[in-house]
């Protein structure tokens, strides 16, 4: 066989196999590959969609945080307020309770200074009647100058 008809007939069956294979075989190897295009494609599309609900979502929850935070603040100054409240409530009502303490204790004061009062009137009253006894030397009716001692003791 002479090689020009090699040369031929290896190129009718190279076309013949390059036929084959773009009629039979390359669009399934196209379909794969679009079919791989397209879910690298939507693969791209939701990686950059995940990335907007990242980015969405840090802010939404930067804003979230800032207001909780304001929150926070508002409710530590409500509490403060509340505790300087309750502080000044506490003060009024220690103040009016060492009062009223004080004003028991004056009346209480008071009342003892009248009982001395008294006992020292009463005594004072014994000892006029003894100096008096002692003075005329004669006994002395209580009852008739109990009268005139009692107007002593109050004048004392």
């Amino acid at each position: 066989m002479d090689i020009g008809i090699t040369l031929i007939v290896q190129m009718l069956v190279f076309g013949i196999v390059i036929w084959v294979v773009m009629t039979f075989i390359w669009p399934i190897i196209l379909g794969a590959m679009n079919e791989r295009e397209k879910k690298i494609a939507a693969g791209l599309a939701a990686a950059e969609q995940g990335q907007k609900d990242l980015s969405e979502a840090k802010s939404r929850a930067d804003e979230v945080i800032k207001e909780a935070r304001v929150r926070a603040q508002t409710i530590e100054s409500q509490a403060q307020t509340r505790a300087n409240q309750i502080m000044e409530e506490a003060r009024k009502a220690a103040s009016l309770e060492g009062e009223k303490a004080l004003g028991l204790a004056k009346a209480q004061i008071d009342l003892e200074s009248n009982r001395a009062r008294e006992q020292l009137r009463g005594q004072v009253v014994s000892l006029a009647v003894a100096g008096a006894k002692r003075v005329l030397e004669k006994e002395i009716d209580a009852k008739t100058h109990g009268e005139l001692l009692d107007q002593l003791a109050a004048k004392l």
